[in-house]
């Protein structure tokens, strides 16, 4: 089949590759509900691979490690899920008075822009606190629609759980399944390599976690001194978010900065929390991520912000978590094939070269 394909003309091969790709972004939008907890599943199972093993290592049944791994992340989950929604239900006492702020705001709009360009919009009266209710009430089922997107649908949260078990189960039978895979390869080899996978898979996450917890005290330390309310919860949001690589730590600060300007009667608390977030982004992108992770999953820039894209078009949010992991496993597979590592090149990082003068040419 190879021989057949090889042997191809190149627009031939060009129209299969645009066809493979076309059917396979087909696939992963209609199968959405189905592919995101399981590639959700097999992210936590990376994840809690070694807790399990470490548990097997003292003679626990592999089931019953399963089992306990499975616990400690549905733990984990309850747990920062609670922790989000109460502190969310605690917001609802802070905006009593956000219809007069939003009201003085946009009587002082309205004045600049009629003694500047003489159009008066007339948005104070327009700003009512019925009229915010209404647009919370119309919008209040997209905010749940949205949630619920981001895992694929409501039986996502029980597929989740289950995926990450039988990946935990039979994590063996999927490495013998790519050995067979591979057969013409040193099986010895492909164990390797799939072995230095789920590594570089999980030094990336622990590392990603642990710029988290930094960001998340750094976050918290800020918004203290600053004065805004609910700061460890702020906080933390916005070290969650950075997972999502360029517009994560936006969203991160939008929030604080938003309820600033609602609840504060100054601008200066939003401007100062905008500069502490420039000064923490700073920190991280040239110390912390470059020190902490660096190049554990070895993707250029232009690949991950493509995989962003991608990944937010297809699976929205659940998509650009799961496509920086994916298109790194995705690299490493396509290093165990002759044919397929000139794609692995395309998405990794490019070495740098010594570039050395022949020895006959003479230097200037």
């Amino acid at each position: 089949m190879d021989s057949v394909f090889t042997k191809m003309p190149a627009f031939l091969k060009a129209l299969f590759v645009m066809l493979f790709i076309i059917v396979l972004v087909f696939c992963l939008i209609v199968g959405r509900s189905l592919l995101i907890p399981l590639f959700m599943g097999g992210f936590f199972a990376i994840l809690f691979t070694p807790i399990s093993m470490f548990l097997e290592k003292y003679r626990i049944p592999r089931t019953l490690s399963c089992i306990i791994s499975l616990l400690l992340m549905i733990t984990l989950a309850v747990g920062l899920i609670s922790f989000i929604v109460n502190n969310i239900v605690n917001f609802t006492q802070d905006f009593d008075d956000v219809s007069g702020r939003l009201v003085s705001v946009a009587a002082n709009l309205d004045e600049w822009t009629f003694e500047n360009f003489g159009i008066n919009e007339n948005l104070s009266e327009k700003i009512e606190s019925d009229y915010l209710l209404t647009i919370l009430n119309e919008n209040s089922k997209s905010i749940s629609a949205f949630a619920l997107n981001s895992i694929g649908s409501l039986s996502g949260l029980i597929l989740i759980p289950v995926f990450m078990f039988f990946f935990l189960l039979y994590r063996d039978h999927l490495v013998n399944m790519m050995v067979m895979v591979y057969r013409d390869r040193d099986p010895t080899l492909v164990r390797v390599r799939i072995s230095n996978l789920r590594k570089v898979i999980q030094s990336y996450i622990v590392g990603v976690g642990k710029v988290m917890v930094i960001l998340a005290i750094l976050n918290i330390i800020a918004y203290s001194i600053i004065g805004i309310k609910h700061a460890i919860f702020f906080g933390v949001i916005g070290a969650i978010l950075n997972i999502i690589p360029y517009v994560g730590p936006f969203f991160g600060v939008l929030l604080p900065i938003v309820y600033a300007f609602l609840t504060m009667d100054s601008l200066f608390y939003p401007l100062a929390i905008f500069a502490c977030y420039q000064g923490i982004q700073l920190l991280e992108g040239n110390f912390l991520t470059p020190k902490i992770v660096g190049g554990n999953v070895n993707l250029n820039a232009f690949i991950t912000f493509l995989g962003l894209l991608v990944g937010a078009a297809i699976w929205g949010v659940a998509g650009m978590v799961l496509v920086i992991p994916m298109m790194a496993v995705l690299r490493e597979i396509f290093e165990l094939a002759e044919n397929t590592k000139p794609y692995a090149l395309l998405m990794g990082e490019e070495k740098e070269k010594i570039k050395e003068l022949p020895k006959d040419e003479p230097k200037d």
